[in-house]
């Protein structure tokens, strides 16, 4: 029931994520307390019939305790590799025994950001989670640290949540944390800030608002959820960010209580999946700017690019590869794929396309594989 006394029907799947500052202690041990909490809140929802996903962050930091102590954490990417290693099967653990108690069971999923590039692997990994979630498993999924360079060097729970959240269809996504939500400042230098409790839009004034991450336990911090919440919305999906250290905060944002957290309200408009990959699951390797014209045709009359429209290439990059474009402006509006190679601008750029090289295709992305980010 809503706050002024309607009903509201609530989501039928939800996606969970719970950062490392919230499932581990001040030395980096996976804290049982706090899993074993969350657990309750989760069976209490599924018993109600909700099908629940959870994605969890911890592994590195659980296995940097075991291993050195709550020590320094290391940054090197091949050591936090094989420290994720030793850290997963005991973050596993806790969530197995946890949803245990209650006659649930926890089906580890590990994925990597390739899982939601190719199409065949998106596939598969929707299947198994579908199964899992009709059998009546608990999935609890992690980025697959110990083999993915690119997770480490560039990746965060954050957006590995948001990315579940549309390969299950979910309806709704909650992104736990240790603030009760976006504040209008840092609570920890303004004392004065506020909850910020819903946001229909994310501008660029709310982005530079997010600082970097919060804790030294953690990957991501307040701008790697709101990049999160973007990408929900963006497909669809409503997104909360919430406190995990509130007593009952699942059932709160379910039940769309005031003050549960700060809601993001899905865009009227769901991204298809395909743009989705592009736009936020795959690294850009260059960058084209365009002149204004181009940006008019690409953002106004949802043309493809055309290498005439292009003034400059940045950066190095393979056909297939995703680039950003840039306006006169200097700002990225764009993203797509690119059907050239850099190594070839000279072959391309400014040029009509009767004075293209004959191998070469007329658009430089054609507007199936372009997302414009504005």
């Amino acid at each position: 029931m809503t706050a002024d006394g309607a009903d509201e029907a609530p989501p039928h799947t939800l996606v969970v994520k719970v950062g490392s500052s919230s499932v581990t202690t001040a030395d980096g041990r996976t804290d049982e307390e706090v899993v074993g909490r969350i657990a309750d809140e989760i069976a209490e929802l599924h018993a109600s019939g909700h099908r629940l996903v959870v994605v969890t962050s911890g592994a590195i930091a659980a296995g940097w305790s075991a291993l050195a102590g709550g020590g320094p954490r290391p940054s090197d990417p091949a050591v936090l590799q094989a420290v994720s290693a030793v850290g997963q099967p005991g973050l596993m653990r806790t969530w197995q025994d946890c949803l245990g108690r209650h006659g649930l069971l926890a089906g580890q999923v590990l994925l990597a950001p390739l899982d939601f590039v190719h199409r065949q692997q998106y596939l598969r990994a929707r299947r198994t989670l579908g199964h899992l979630l009709e059998l009546g498993v608990v999935p609890v999924v992690n980025e697959n640290d110990a083999v993915s360079d690119e997770e480490i060097r560039f990746g965060d729970n954050d957006r590995l949540g948001a990315l579940v959240a549309h390969l299950v269809g979910a309806e709704l996504l909650v992104l736990l944390t240790d603030t009760p939500g976006l504040l209008t400042a840092d609570p920890r230098t303004f004392a004065e800030a506020s909850l910020i409790e819903e946001v229909v839009e994310i501008d660029q004034q709310l982005e530079q608002m997010a600082g970097g991450p919060g804790t030294a336990m953690g990957s991501g911090g307040m701008a790697s959820k709101l990049a999160a919440a973007k990408i929900a919305t963006w497909s669809g999906v409503e997104a909360v960010i919430a406190d995990a250290g509130r007593p009952g905060v699942l059932a709160a944002v379910v039940g769309r209580e005031p003050g549960a957290g700060t809601v993001f309200r899905p865009r009227p408009r769901r991204l298809p999946a395909r743009k989705l990959w592009i736009a936020f699951a795959v690294g850009a390797t260059g960058s084209l700017v365009v002149d204004e014209g181009a940006r008019r045709a690409l953002v106004e009359r949802g043309r493809s690019l055309l290498p005439a429209g292009v003034v400059a290439v940045h950066g190095a990059f393979l056909p297939e590869d995703a680039v950003e474009i840039v306006g006169p402006d200097g700002n990225v509006f764009a993203k797509g794929l690119s059907r050239y190679a850099s190594g070839r601008s000279p072959e391309w750029v400014g040029r009509r396309s009767h004075e293209l090289p004959e191998d070469l295709p007329h658009e430089v992305i054609h507007r199936d594989d372009l997302v414009v980010l504005t």
